[in-house]
């Protein structure tokens, strides 16, 4: 009896040894396994291609004609190609617009492909692209615009009926979706059926938006639904691309409608949100969203592309870039190069990680379980997680390296199927000895990314100063990414100085004034300097440490304009006229609307050079106007007599915003005038974003 009393203490005492620690409780608003899929997601591809593209504007009126909608090399199958290149997960395409073409052939109107001369009226090209997403592994997207210019009954309950069709129609026909795509632009003036009128209505009730997410609900039960409120995902309150370094996937979801004037708040959530609304990062790779030749020479550089994925998935966001289709209906050149640029330099500053190898120790597990130790964070597996005991809001992680290791990036993820809960986390290094204070931020959320500067450390820790609740970490990384390597950008002012700038500030950069080609012999560039002479400058990136270099910018340098001074316009306020000769392409000067042309202004040179040509800068604005198309250049010694050295015409500048530079015999000079014959544009205004001149070096 004695023998069977301690056998049965022992096995009891065995059991609560071997009893695990109770995980933590959930906080807050919780994600769905819909909103879990769409995290793992983080990056894919809007495509605004659709009626605009062929009328070369932003919002469409309503009143075109499907003619008009006749790509000549329409392929699906390059876009999702270059999407899946790219590295995205899927492509999100604008079915219909405000102008309310519809790119399928749907039952509800005649404003679609059916009537279009492309494929003789028998083409779908959301039939054609779902298709081509299955093909190469996408996740396949609809935006469906609620506004529509072109419907007669937009405004009344009968246009609320064929919308939700046409919802139900997308998402029966077409396979799996995965987002359904809503916009806040909602009523206003159209064509609405040949009325040319404005319509308001109440954006908040006239869609029926309850029946239209149970449409959703019912259709695609896996689909997320965007807008500014959701109710799934929202908006992060700007087109440029980031989100805000706070930035909650969290929010006051019923305060929150399509439109909502309060809607810088979505860039950060609501600490106290009482729904899972998570934020998408939605931007161009080009000023506008649909495709216009004047912006060919305008894709984003590379630098500012790797700037939006870092404050995009970087800052607990998902980031979906547009890609405008062009006339043709291809991806253009332009754009791909640069997306496989992104592509190279993101796979470039993730291809090492060095928390794994590295050891990891915590302040505090929870219940002191190896179940949730430190270990989890580091171990390849985002279902496991570092967590710590209820009452315990501040801890710390700390890895270890064998030797001195160098580390700018730092990757951090919180286990969010029990919530969004670190409201505040430091991060430190320990260099030659000594902690370092490298970042203090807050929130982390599904995915955290922070950049620093490169420091040789012996061990990072991670501080989580404050939490909603227990801590719960499921990923920590860290990289050593290259350097950002880019060609210099050059800034110059009137009096002379230049500046150069590369986005990495540990890449050197290093120049000439010869013409020849630099290299880390080179001067290297410390502070701005003077060029006031004729010269060509070329300058480079170069990383010391790999000996790498970047593409070589080179630039020709003239006499500067400290002493030029506008003398006369024909029209506009010249006391505003210097815009044209500040060195500055984003500023702009314009005659008055409606002046006609011509329209003329003279410059004052403030000496006598040797002229050999000149330059024009046209508009450098998303949306231009007078653009000079003919022009006349006379010049004078004494602004009196007026000898014309070139006339003619800038060719496709209006498609081609970039430098028109025009060349001549050499001819001495003090005053130039430069004529505007034609300009392009209804206002018959024009307009200088610069105007400069080139010398032979002599006076």
């Amino acid at each position: 009896m004695k023998k069977t009393k301690l056998f049965a203490i022992g096995l009891i005492l065995t059991l609560i040894s071997c009893q695990t620690t109770e995980p933590p409780k959930p906080v807050g608003p919780l994600p769905s396994e819909r909103h879990l899929a769409w995290h793992d997601l983080e990056y894919y591809a809007f495509v605004h291609f659709n009626m605009n593209t062929f009328t070369d504007m932003e919002w469409g009126l309503g009143d075109e004609s499907p003619e008009l909608f006749n790509p000549s090399q329409l392929d699906t199958r390059q876009w999702a190609k270059v999407a899946k290149d790219a590295g995205m997960k899927g492509i999100i395409i604008t079915a219909k617009h405000h102008d309310g073409f519809c790119l399928w052939p749907t039952k509800t109107t005649e404003h679609s492909v059916k009537n279009a001369p492309w494929k003789d009226g028998k083409g779908d090209v959301i039939k054609d692209l779902s298709e081509a997403c299955k093909e190469y592994g996408l996740k396949f997207g609809v935006y469906l615009s609620p506004w529509d210019r072109h419907d007669a009954d937009y405004g009344t309950p009968a246009y609320v009926a064929k919308y939700h069709e046409q919802l139900r129609e997308l998402l029966t026909n077409y396979g799996e979706v995965f987002e359904v795509w809503f916009d806040g632009a909602n009523g206003g003036t159209g064509y609405y059926g040949g009325a040319n009128e404005e319509r308001k209505i109440d954006n908040k009730t006239y869609y029926q938006w309850d029946k239209v997410t149970e449409i959703v609900r019912e259709l695609q039960p896996n689909a997320v639904i965007f807008s500014d409120g959701g109710p799934d995902i929202r908006w992060v309150g700007t087109e440029e691309g980031f989100a805000n370094e706070t930035n909650w996937s969290i929010m006051r979801r019923d305060e929150i409608y399509p439109g909502w004037p309060r809607y810088k708040e979505l860039r950060s959530g609501h600490q106290d949100g009482t729904h899972w609304l998570p934020a998408e990062v939605n931007t161009s790779i080009r000023p506008g969203w649909y495709y216009h030749p004047r912006e060919d020479h305008q894709v984003k550089s590379l630098a500012r592309l790797v700037q939006t994925y870092y404050e995009s998935i970087g800052r607990n966001g998902n980031f979906l870039l547009n890609l405008p289709v062009d006339d043709r209906g291809l991806v253009h050149e332009n754009d791909v190069r640069q997306l496989m640029a992104l592509k190279e330099q993101i796979d470039k500053d993730f291809a090492h990680e060095l928390a794994k190898d590295a050891k990891v120790t915590a302040s505090e597990v929870r219940g002191g379980d190896a179940a949730y130790s430190a270990s989890n964070v580091n171990d390849g597996d985002d279902k496991t997680y570092w967590a710590t005991s209820d009452g315990v809001e501040k801890a710390s992680l700390t890895f270890e390296f064998d030797q001195p290791t160098e580390v700018n990036r730092i990757l951090l993820q919180e286990y969010i199927p029990l919530g969004q809960r670190v409201i505040r986390f430091s991060v430190e290094a320990e260099v030659d000895g000594q902690w370092k204070k490298i970042d203090g931020q807050t929130t982390i959320g599904n995915k955290r990314i922070l950049r620093f500067d490169t420091v040789e450390a012996t061990k990072i820790r991670v501080n989580f100063e404050e939490a909603k609740g227990p801590l719960v970490i499921c990923n920590v990384e860290l990289y050593r990414a290259p350097n950002l390597l880019t060609a210099p950008e050059i800034s110059r002012d009137r009096s002379g100085m230049v500046g150069l700038s590369v986005p990495d500030d540990e890449v050197g950069i290093y120049y000439t004034l010869d013409g020849s080609e630099p290299g880390p012999n080179s001067t290297k560039y410390e502070k701005p300097f003077m060029v006031d002479a004729p010269g060509t400058l070329k300058a480079i990136g170069y990383d010391a440490k790999t000996g790498e270099r970047s593409e070589s910018l080179s630039v020709h340098l003239d006499v500067a304009k400290k002493d030029w001074k506008v003398i006369h316009v024909s029209s506009g306020n010249i006391d505003e006229a210097v815009k044209l000769m500040d060195e500055d392409p984003n500023s702009t000067w314009a005659t008055e609307k409606g002046a006609g042309t011509p329209q003329e202004i003279v410059i004052d040179l403030g000496d006598t050079h040797e002229l050999k040509g000149f330059t024009y800068l046209p508009i450098q604005d998303r949306y231009p106007f007078g653009i000079i198309t003919d022009y006349e250049f006379s010049v004078s010694t004494n602004n009196r007599n007026w000898h014309v050295v070139s006339k003619g015409e800038f060719g496709n500048v209006v498609n081609n915003r970039i430098l028109q530079t025009i060349g001549f015999d050499p001819v001495s000079a003090r005053y130039i005038k430069l004529r505007a014959l034609m300009v392009d544009g209804d206002d018959q205004t024009a307009s200088f974003a610069e105007v400069g001149i080139i010398t032979t070096g002599k006076k």
